[in-house]
């Protein structure tokens, strides 16, 4: 049996010059095409069924990563990022233990 796993991805990448702009709103469109969601600004999540399906998209990942800026990673099981506390604002339904039940009607 698989586990859910959650990537996050953090970046910070530079917006300065048109070309920046270009590349971060590459990167940023290359995440939602991959099943990535925005939980805020410059934080993105993607559910995954599996350390297999972690890797593949872990890979992905690597192979469009902008030259300039900083990206980052952190892998969770779902049970741990269901613990994650939204202090102010709203949880949305990714957020929700009924999002990652979705993944095994697919």
């Amino acid at each position: 049996m698989n586990k859910f796993m959650r990537m996050l991805v953090f970046f910070d990448l530079p917006v300065v010059t048109a070309a920046d702009r270009k590349t971060a709103a590459k990167f940023r469109k290359f995440l939602l095409k991959d099943g990535y969601h925005m939980i805020q600004w410059s934080v993105y999540s993607r559910l995954c069924n599996g350390t297999d399906a972690v890797a593949t998209h872990q890979q992905r990942l690597k192979l469009n990563l902008p030259q300039k800026g900083s990206v980052r990673l952190l892998v969770l099981t779902e049970k741990q990022y269901e613990s994650i506390d939204v202090l102010v604002g709203t949880a949305t339904f990714e957020d929700s233990p009924e999002a990652a039940e979705l993944i095994n009607v697919f």
